[in-house]
């Protein structure tokens, strides 16, 4: 095989060893894919296996299309029958042939999320409890933690990590997995619990399967949950012939159910198995490979490898300290464009950063500078749902006839304003020749004859609500109230805050961090404006996000990749910027308060962050950062002091100068500050700005003051009635509330603003 030729002793070795179990941990650049490619050749080409007894399983649709397409190039037979697929699109399949083990047909529905909600919500239902007591999504986020880790109902866990039939949420698991069950269905983690179930229950049917797939192979190993471990451990129990192919050091999604134990303990399951390590490095330059060895080699969670590389040494990595996340934005926008100048195309550059909030200050720079730029994996800020929802409602204050902002909003958060509802309104609205606003106004205030219009007492409750707010915002707005107040009391008042907030999903927290992102966006505008308002800051946003770009120009030069660092795995590019790699935010303020065990993960972010990049690479902090509405000083992330200093060049901007620079600088923070020691203080040699105590990036520190509505207190609002304070925050012109009503409805407000007092 010519094949062979091409590949390093170790990755020879990888493919060579075909027979009993084999763990390849596989560093960044180290070659991986095309190790993976050449062993399954070599299978059917020099080994005879025939393409039906050979899976491959990977976890991705465009993972497994390119392997296939690469492996149909290399061998000269049919891989019609060679199985190159996801571990759910395996499951799936092999399910449509045995179903009716299980009691299912072979014509099962597998449901979505939209449909799993449903299920969810219908459970909640029966037992009379409101979807504002219970989430559905915590349902079945604890539904599908079970089903990551293997389980199915009544069956005997091994090492007693079965779920407490005792809790309460148990019951809705059973439930939910009846409800599938009596609609002939399956959810996608059921996919892999039912195959396991399969095999269990009915060994004659695992059996079948165990001899036809004489080698199995798994790619990104790293990322299985131990639901998908517990399939590949039965698919092999026969043969034996197993090779995971994985980089402990880039294991990342724990949120989404991988379980980094599948490569730690996997000698344990397979005592025989051959441990090789692809070390070489083909990506990078020497510096990048040893700065970021340096980085991972803190953690203890790993099987311990070495990168290198005969790459050439390269630069020094570039450590940039700017003064706060606006100077860091245009750092980047004018090293881009300086890169792009000196013959870089912009399709050879990336940015990435931990959360998508950050994007909103590197966006609005690239477009200042009419930089052409693609957000990977996700959508431009401007363009997210949660970010269209608020500026809607702020452009419903500015304007009432904008009929497409009030129909996006009226029933977000749902208020029973369905569908049908809204197209009685709209209809009443085009007859009448008037604004929907205004037919919506008429029905709340009974200032004309709308009862030909059958909306129930409920809907119309609601509309009143919705009216009485937008009308106290338009109020603010005229007597000048500041643009960042104004969106706090409709993120509040509106419930979507604490709509999004009962969700205790990863993509919600991303939610919410970039609603607090856009009130960084109003802060700062409010900032630079002589007169801030709100119509101010929407003229703005609307005439920034529509810029003109050389649409030629994006053809031939590409454009600048930005995306989160979980988005970057798998991605190279010659010139890198790590942003935001500040403490509290890279790594992430959840990570610093979650133990060891999550802080090795964030480092192996980091580590992942830092190799993608192959000839340069930048990683940029700023002195302060606007987080929540607020100016943090969280300091330099721990992960830069990790680098060895021979390794990068420390610079720090210098303001708005043409030479960005000072060079002189040399890198002053103490090493061994603790930012909540109030006896310390943290400084930069030469720098006027000292430090404050660091605040927890998760809220702001609250007031020792007493609030004036604690929990528990009765109050009386105009327009609500009598309820009680359930839950009280902050004090002062910070203090927010949540009342329930005597009508059971719970309501939060900013107590600057409600009609409250006390009873």
């Amino acid at each position: 095989m010519k094949s062979l030729d091409s590949l390093n002793p170790v990755q020879k070795e990888a493919v060579l060893n075909t027979d009993g179990p084999v763990m390849i941990l596989a560093g960044a650049g180290s070659g991986k894919t095309k190790t993976l490619v050449t062993r399954i050749t070599y299978l059917l080409d020099a080994k005879n296996v025939s393409p039906h007894q050979l899976l491959a399983l990977t976890f991705s649709n465009k993972a497994a299309k390119e392997m296939r397409e690469r492996i149909s190039h290399e061998v000269a037979m049919d891989i019609g029958s060679l199985q190159i697929t996801t571990f759910h699109a395996f499951c799936a399949k092999l399910l449509r042939s045995e179903a009716n083990y299980l009691g299912l047909s072979r014509n099962f529905t597998i449901y979505d999320e939209g449909e799993s909600k449903a299920i969810a919500k219908s459970l909640l239902e029966r037992r009379g409890i409101s979807t504002k007591e219970i989430n559905p999504y915590e349902i079945l986020a604890y539904i599908d933690g079970l089903k990551n880790n293997g389980y199915y109902p009544g069956r005997d866990m091994p090492g007693g990590d079965g779920p407490e039939t005792t809790d309460m949420f148990f019951g809705y698991f059973e439930e939910y997995e009846s409800e599938l069950h009596r609609a002939n269905a399956l959810d996608f983690g059921g996919l892999i619990t039912a195959v396991i179930q399969l095999f269990e229950k009915f060994p004659e049917v695992a059996s079948r399967y165990q001899n036809r797939y004489v080698y199995v192979l798994v790619d990104e190993y790293q990322d299985t949950n131990r639901a998908q471990f517990e399939l590949i451990k039965i698919l092999c129990e026969k043969r034996r012939n197993i090779c995971v192919v994985g980089d402990e050091d880039q294991s990342i999604y724990s949120w989404r159910g991988a379980d980094i134990r599948n490569i730690l303990d996997f000698e344990k399951v397979f005592p025989d198995v051959k441990v090789l390590k692809l070390e070489q490095n083909y990506r990078s330059s020497k510096t990048i490979i040893e700065a970021a060895s340096c980085v991972i080699e803190k953690n203890t969670l790993r099987k311990g490898k070495h990168m290198w590389t005969e790459n050439p040494e390269g630069d020094a990595i570039d450590v940039v300290e700017c003064f706060n996340d606006k100077d860091e934005a245009e750092f980047i926008a004018q090293e881009t464009a300086r890169l792009y100048k000196a013959g870089t195309p912009y399709k050879e550059m990336a940015v990435f950063y931990r959360s998508n909030a950050q994007a909103r200050q590197i966006e609005d720079a690239l477009r200042k500078y009419k930089i052409q730029y693609r957000v990977i994996g996700g959508v431009k800020f401007y363009e997210r749902k949660e970010i269209k929802d608020m500026l809607s409602y702020l452009r419903l204050v500015i304007n009432s006839k904008d009929s497409l902002a009030l129909s996006r909003i009226i029933n977000v958060p749902a208020r029973g304003v369905g569908a049908t509802s809204l197209r009685k309104l709209e209809v009443e609205a085009m007859n009448n020749n008037t604004s929907l606003w205004d037919i919506i106004e008429k029905i709340v205030d009974h200032s004309a004859d709308y009862t030909h219009i059958k909306l129930s007492a409920k809907i119309k409750s609601s509309l009143s609500e919705f009216v009485t707010l937008i009308n106290e915002l338009r109020h603010l707005d005229q007597n000048k109230i500041k643009p960042s107040t104004i969106y706090e009391k409709v993120l509040h008042e509106s419930g979507y805050y604490a709509f999004l907030k009962a969700n205790k999903d990863y993509e919600t927290l991303a939610r919410l961090e970039n609603l607090d992102e856009l009130l960084n966006a109003i802060t700062q505008f409010e900032e630079s404006a002589e007169v801030p308002t709100l119509s101010g800051f929407l003229e703005t946003i609307t005439l920034d996000s529509s810029s003109d770009f050389d649409e030629a120009a994006k053809l031939i030069d590409g454009e600048i990749s930005l995306m989160t660092v979980h988005g970057a795995k798998g991605l190279e590019f010659t010139h890198a910027f790590v942003v935001g790699a500040e403490e509290n935010v890279f790594p992430s303020y959840r990570s610093v308060d979650g133990g060891e065990i999550a802080m090795e993960e964030e480092r192996r972010l980091f580590y992942v962050a830092m190799t993608r990049a192959m000839i340069k690479l930048y990683i940029t902090f700023a002195q302060g950062r606007m987080l929540f509405g607020q100016v943090k000083f969280n300091g330099p992330s721990r992960f830069i002091d990790e680098i060895p200093e021979k390794l990068f060049t420390w610079k720090k901007l210098k303001g708005h100068q043409e030479d960005r620079y000072d060079h002189s600088f040399t890198p002053g923070y103490q090493k061994n500050f603790d930012p909540y020691d109030q006896s310390q203080e943290s400084h930069y040699d030469n720098e006027e700005v000292v430090y404050q105590i660091k605040e927890t990036a998760s809220a702001p520190l609250k007031s020792f003051h007493q609030p004036k509505f604690p929990k528990g207190a009765s109050v009386v609002h105009s327009l609500y009635g009598a309820g009680k304070v359930e839950d009280s925050e902050g004090s002062g012109a910070d203090e927010k509330v949540q009342i329930k009503f005597a009508d059971g409805a719970r309501k939060k407000f900013m107590v600057k603003f409600a009609p409250i007092v006390l009873a």
